[in-house]
Formats: C-alpha cells, sequence, structure tokens
C-alpha cells in the first residue's frame, strides 16, 4: 500500500502557510496596499517587532512577500491566497455574526 504524506498535498500545503493568525493577517493587509513595517506595527495590534520580522521573513522566503525600498508587496503567488482569505471572511461573517450567536 502506497503511503500519502500530507507534505504532497495542495490543501495541507497552503495549511501550514497560513497555520498562523499573523501570517493571515499580513496577507489580509498587503491584499489591500502595499505596506511599510511601521503600517503593520499600527495594523497589527500587540504583534511583537520580532514577531513581524520572522512572519514577513518566512512569507518572503516563501515567495509570497517580495520588499521594494521601504514597502512590502504581494508577489503574483502571494496575490493568489485571495481566494483563500475572501471564503475565510465570508465564513467567518455567517458563522460568527450576532444574528446566528
Amino acid at each position: 500500500m502506497n503511503k500519502i504524506y500530507h507534505n504532497d498535498c495542495p490543501i495541507a500545503k497552503v495549511a501550514t502557510l497560513l497555520s498562523d493568525p499573523w501570517t493571515m493577517l499580513i496577507i489580509r493587509d498587503l491584499l489591500e496596499r502595499d505596506m511599510r513595517f511601521r503600517d503593520f506595527e499600527h495594523s497589527l495590534e500587540g504583534i511583537s517587532s520580532r514577531t513581524l520580522t520572522s512572519k514577513i521573513k518566512h512569507l518572503e522566503n516563501e515567495g509570497i512577500v517580495t520588499k521594494n525600498d521601504l514597502e512590502y508587496s504581494l508577489t503574483k503567488k502571494g496575490a493568489k491566497l485571495r481566494k483563500v482569505l475572501d471564503a475565510m471572511s465570508v465564513c467567518g461573517r455567517s458563522i460568527f455574526s450576532k444574528k446566528s450567536v
């Protein structure tokens, strides 16, 4: 019997990439506009500079984010995550809306 490894599964790969809430929020912000480091610090209340640096570096290494001069932006690869985050937003609104509680 052939064993199926999760790291070969595209769903597992995206889930691993987006497994951290800070990472998803960084991508969410970059889907709206290019941002400077300090913009993230204002947008992502509670994130430490160290954590933010680590998350951005990880996204750069994965080819999701690029830095031009002082601003970070999504690559074409990163922009493909819009559908995933949009679906999560719709789902979150329907599940956690005040009407459904």
